[in-house]
């Protein structure tokens, strides 16, 4: 279970319930009880009554019936005695045939006792000595009624507590709505970030999330920083081995290696091959120019930057291309897909005689990215070859190649797929396939 909200109302369902049982059980109980002791001094007076009832007679104590209740006269009317005298019973009339148990102590008794037409009967039991003799008197109640009251009260409560519960979990939700509405508006702020839409989150946030937000406002700084530094050693880096790598392809032409042909021919071509790496990363750093960390790839914005950049890079009067439909973002790091393109179209340009198109389209099952040109292409029995990390078929040009492999990388690491087919344009597409799935 992931939703705060969620784990919150079943949270607070689970102590309301819990505490409202145990408050209606508790009042219900402290109100049985205190009514059945209220009860039981009318009872006991009842007793009372009873045993002032009991006379002197010709045939020695008797019961006068004047002074008893009516309702003890009427059968099973719920008002009930029994008066013994050892060797002499009365009981009342209300009875009719049914018995009265004598309850075993004295006083009210602890449970309800069972009486006729299932009646449940709160008894009481007095003992008194009259004209000398001892005398045991039990009178009851029937309790049915309240009984019957007691539980349309709680089935009431019930109905008034699940009312009651309802509200509350609408107005918490509500509540917890506001509460965690500031989260909300910081993943919102997070997406955006990813997007590149911001560089930092807002940093007037509630005092819980503060240190939170703070904390990736630093990272982000951080991250940026770090970046920032890496492109610029990078470029002082390259721009400082252009003197020295100048000053070594000089040397390679001097008049002392003329004699020794085959290390001139090697020294030439290793320094080409870190002449054109050099070229390449330096053209990498000015293609990513500045770029937020985790910002995706924005078609309209980043494309007509890149085409610019390759134009000036390959100034040879190409005739550079690209078709995307509008707004179009690729849900990939926008430095990743810089790299990808890049290296693309890089190669394409150095292989094109006059045209380069790319051309993007997007659709239920991923997105396509096409780079065509019109240059010689590639055989068909030699593709799966240049894909390969550092194979070229002509060293001559820094072509189809490393360039290539790192392209190969990126869409394996994005579960893509790479392949090599003929261009509409006469020379080679490269086509990538990217799943949607994927995309983050």
């Amino acid at each position: 279970m992931r939703s705060i909200q969620r784990r919150l109302s079943l949270g607070l369902v689970g102590v309301l319930l819990v505490v409202g049982l145990v408050l209606a059980q508790t009042s219900l109980w402290l109100f049985d009880l205190g009514l059945r002791r209220y009860l039981a001094e009318g009872l006991r007076s009842e007793a009372e009554l009873l045993l002032s009832a009991l006379v002197r007679g010709p045939n020695g104590i008797q019961l006068d019936e004047k002074r008893l209740n009516p309702a003890h006269q009427q059968p099973y009317s719920g008002r009930y005695f029994i008066i013994d005298l050892g060797e002499e019973t009365w009981r009342s009339r209300s009875l009719w045939d049914a018995e009265l148990p004598m309850p075993q102590q004295k006083g009210l008794a602890e449970r309800l006792l069972p009486g006729p037409v299932d009646q449940e009967l709160l008894t009481w039991r007095g003992d008194y000595r009259r004209f000398g003799r001892p005398v045991r008197i039990a009178v009851a109640q029937d309790y049915t009624p309240i009984l019957e009251s007691f539980r349309r009260v709680q089935w009431t409560g019930f109905a008034l507590g699940v009312a009651g519960l309802l509200l509350i979990l609408a107005l918490q939700r509500v509540t917890v709505r506001r509460a965690l509405r500031p989260l909300e508006d910081v993943r919102q702020q997070i997406a955006q970030l990813q997007q590149g839409q911001r560089s930092e989150l807002d940093s007037h946030a509630p005092e819980e999330l503060e240190p939170l937000v703070a904390q990736v406002n630093h990272l982000l700084n951080h991250t940026e920083d770090t970046l920032r530094r890496s492109r610029n050693a990078l470029g002082n880096l390259g721009h400082a081995l252009k003197t020295p790598l100048a000053v070594l392809v000089s040397l390679a032409d001097r008049e002392e290696l003329q004699d020794k042909p085959a290390l001139r021919a090697i020294l030439r071509e290793q320094l080409a091959q870190i002449e054109q790496r050099l070229a390449r990363e330096l053209g990498r750093a000015r293609l990513a120019g500045e770029a937020l960390p985790g910002a995706h790839f924005d078609c309209t914005e980043e494309l007509p930057g890149l085409f610019s950049t390759l134009a000036m890079i390959h100034d040879r009067g190409l005739d550079l291309d690209w078709d995307a439909p509008e707004g179009l973002r690729l849900p990939w790091d926008r430095e990743d897909l810089l790299e990808l393109l890049g290296n693309l179209l890089d190669n394409a340009c150095k292989w094109a005689e006059t045209q380069v198109n790319l051309t993007i389209r997007s659709g239920e099952g991923g997105y396509s990215l096409m780079v065509d040109d019109d240059g010689p292409g590639i055989a068909e029995d030699k593709r799966e070859d240049v894909i390969g990390r550092g194979a070229r078929l002509d060293e001559q040009v820094a072509g189809h190649g490393l360039g290539l492999g790192i392209v190969r990388d990126i869409v394996e690491s994005w579960n893509g797929r790479l392949s090599l087919q003929e261009s509409p344009l006469g020379g080679l597409r490269v086509r990538i396939e990217l799943p949607a799935a994927q995309a983050s």
